[in-house]
């Protein structure tokens, strides 16, 4: 049982009207994992309860970073200022070659240690040896939606290896794992591995997690070659017919918008921006989304394209690349670009009614940020700090489900020196680009 009191802190709370706002000096209080309540400070503790000072620092929802690859952290720094073929065929598929469980294992220690670290507390990976990222974050405490990535040159065995992994995860990690069924994308994976993924996915009763209309290239190439865009390609091969989770986007066309918005009810989208800004994908319709009612998470993809899983950047450049994207200032205010990193994320993931919410009945995945850093100050607006001026080393406490996973910026289920170690002594045979060993070929 978990009998937590966090005193004093101010909140960013859903308000009234479903926008966000702060909530100033409150005590959070936590039972059995779930917040129980907000209220004014001045809550006596129970002799039962441990007390955390939330004096000076501002509790939010834990960050939801709706997707990523995780392990590829392994391979930070590698694939810089390429082209989006370049960074496919010349490095990331060239480098994932080399990857074992082991390293996978260690890599996703790395990660999550970062997010940690950075307040995100769930995230949406898709990746490979995916057993290992499962053991990571059943021991780092965190939360997360896991699929491991299937292509059709890899055949029917390989796909049913990842059902396999989907089944055997399911509501894994004391509930703190959920799985997916992620192939890769429609230019990878013809329509008759994705109607068989629709069928195990149907049948381990799991959603989907899969990359699609990433850019207007990769748009025009599909209906060119197939007569139809990627989005409609997910429409007749069922995709759309069970939950599923869309990463990037950012080549939908008008008719795609329509599509995704009838499926509005079990279909969500992940944005990475800094990887759209960095690779020239262009930016995800983000504010058409949401006019649809079409959820809309905010993600990180690869570090070896976006090279962090810093959330809290992510959220300034979405909050800044819309309004530059609109030439309007006005566009996706803050307490917008805020939803998208938590209610939207949790709600993309199938999640909304269990996580980024601070409210009672949800699950405490709680982030205090330090307020004491000067660029906090004066402190007339704690939204406009939180969205434009923020920084990952302002995270100062991280609980999931009520557990403390950092206090004081200090890792208490990671052994950070060990996993620093570890992947250190890979670096060398990791970042060697082998002839021959690259695991597919990007041709959109």
């Amino acid at each position: 049982m978990t009998d937590l009191l966090i005193r004093g802190c101010h909140a960013l709370v859903p308000e009234g009207s479903g926008a966000l706002g702060i909530a100033r000096d409150q005590d959070i209080r936590v039972r059995d994992s779930r917040i129980v309540s907000l209220q004014p400070t001045g809550t006596p503790p129970e002799p039962q309860d441990t007390v955390l000072d939330g004096q000076r620092m501002l509790a939010i929802p834990g960050l939801v970073n709706a997707h990523a690859h995780v392990a590829s952290v392994l391979f930070r720094g590698l694939a810089e200022d390429v082209s989006l073929e370049r960074w496919f065929n010349d490095f990331v598929w060239a480098l994932e070659g080399n990857l074992t469980e082991e390293d996978v294992y260690w890599g996703a220690q790395l990660g999550l240690l970062e997010m940690i670290e950075s307040g995100v507390t769930t995230v949406a990976d898709h990746s490979f040896f995916m057993d290992g990222v499962a053991r990571a974050v059943e021991e780092a405490g965190t939360r997360a939606q896991l699929g491991w990535t299937s292509f059709s040159s890899r055949g029917p065995a390989a796909l049913a290896e990842t059902a396999a992994f989907a089944q055997r995860w399911k509501d894994g990690a004391g509930g703190r794992v959920s799985t997916r069924l992620a192939p890769y994308s429609p230019y990878t994976c013809d329509d008759g591995t994705l109607r068989a993924v629709v069928e195990h996915a149907t049948r381990v009763g799991v959603g989907i997690h899969i990359h699609a209309a990433e850019e207007m290239n990769q748009t025009l190439a599909s209906a060119n070659r197939r007569g139809r865009t990627p989005v409609q390609v997910l429409q007749d091969t069922g995709v759309l017919g069970v939950p599923t989770l869309i990463a990037h986007a950012g080549g939908l066309m008008p008719q795609d918008l329509d599509l995704l918005a009838r499926h509005r009810a079990h279909v969500g989208i992940a944005h990475a921006p800094k990887t759209s800004l960095k690779l020239g994908l262009g930016l995800a319709p983000v504010r058409a989304l949401r006019k649809a009612r079409i959820p809309v998470g905010l993600g990180t993809a690869s570090a070896a394209s976006n090279y962090s899983f810093d959330l809290l950047e992510g959220l300034r450049l979405l909050a800044l690349s819309q309004k530059h994207d609109a030439l309007d200032p006005e566009v996706l205010p803050m307490t917008e670009a805020l939803d998208v990193a938590t209610r939207g994320g949790a709600a993309a993931l199938g999640l909304g009614t269990e996580v980024g919410t601070l409210a009672p009945g949800y699950q405490a995945d709680i982030v205090l940020l330090d307020l004491r850093g000067t660029h906090w100050h004066p402190p007339h607006n704690l939204l406009a700090g939180l969205v434009y001026g923020a920084r990952a080393s302002d995270v100062h406490t991280v609980l999931v489900g009520g557990r403390v996973l950092l206090r004081d910026r200090a890792p208490l289920t990671i052994d950070k020196e060990r996993v620093l170690e570890e992947v250190s002594r890979r670096m060398e045979r990791l970042a060697r680009r082998e002839p021959g060993a690259r695991i597919q070929r990007y041709a959109p």
